[in-house]
């Protein structure tokens, strides 16, 4: 099963550069508070250290199995 990480905006994007605040829509993070479950791939980390000043990042461990209702 492939790794995941939860990501929550903790910062606002006011004063963020225009570059910024795209990656952080193309996350999925609109709202300080906002939290999105993402994939472990490069481009993510890529996207997720342009943004760590802004964001907090935690192993996602809720993952659920197939068999599992």
């Amino acid at each position: 099963m492939a790794k995941q990480f939860k990501v929550t905006l903790k910062k606002s994007l006011i004063s963020c550069t225009d570059s910024q605040r795209e990656t952080a829509r193309c996350i999925g993070l609109r709202k300080t508070g906002s939290s999105k479950i993402v994939n472990d791939t490069p481009a993510m980390r890529g996207q997720i250290m342009k943004l760590q000043h802004l964001v907090e990042v935690s192993a996602d461990t809720a993952t659920k199995s197939k068999g599992a209702k």
